[in-house]
């Protein structure tokens, strides 16, 4: 995802928090795409709304991304990712109209909801969507799990073998058991000071 494209995504969640008037009946709903469609759902939905006519019904076509800290090969570098995978966030006025526009459009496999009618989100949620997404601190990513052996690559421990007890997302460490005196001990780490064997 370009950096252009980041923008547009974040002045569509600033339009979400500020709504005009005219759109005080429009309800958010979610739909479901085919996964990694949602860019071309977005686009597709976006040149449609004007091409039929339903820019008074359809507001706005939102994909949650999120600022992340990827780690790959002992380098750490910013990254986005989706925060719904297969799932793209839109405010509407529903009738058959622009439910018939948004279900036909390619890519759509349908509406998230119960019942044969599109349930609409509710406020809080989608506050609780716009909070997460606006978080500060970008989050970190990496490939480890839980018990797979890893080499460290730095520090006093450089160059022992251990097995990942815990890993912190949120800090960018993790905790390996490396052997020491026939014990296993605990040691954080930083995601760059280890390696996948």
């Amino acid at each position: 995802m370009s950096s252009q494209q980041i923008a547009q995504e974040k002045q569509e969640i600033e339009k979400m928090q500020d709504a005009p008037q005219i759109e005080t009946s429009a309800k958010w709903y979610v739909i479901h795409t085919q996964t990694g469609y949602e860019n071309k759902v977005k686009q597709a939905l976006e040149q449609r709304i004007i091409s039929l006519s339903v820019e008074d019904k359809i507001f706005s076509v939102v994909i949650p991304i999120r600022e992340i800290i990827v780690v790959k090969k002992g380098k750490k570098s910013k990254s986005t990712e989706k925060v719904f995978p297969g799932y793209v966030l839109i405010k509407m006025i529903l009738d058959d109209n622009s439910w018939l526009v948004v279900r036909t459009t390619e890519g759509v496999t349908g509406f998230v909801g119960a019942g044969l009618r599109p349930t609409p989100i509710s406020e809080k949620e989608v506050q609780a969507i716009m909070k997460f997404v606006q978080q500060e601190q970008p989050k970190f990513k990496t490939k480890f799990s839980i018990g797979e052996a890893v080499k460290i690559t730095e520090g006093p421990f450089a160059d022992f073998l251990g097995s990942i007890e815990s890993i912190d997302d949120e800090r960018g460490k993790v905790k390996v058991l490396v052997s020491i005196f026939d014990r296993e001990t605990p040691v954080e780490l930083d995601f760059l000071q280890v390696a996948k064997l």
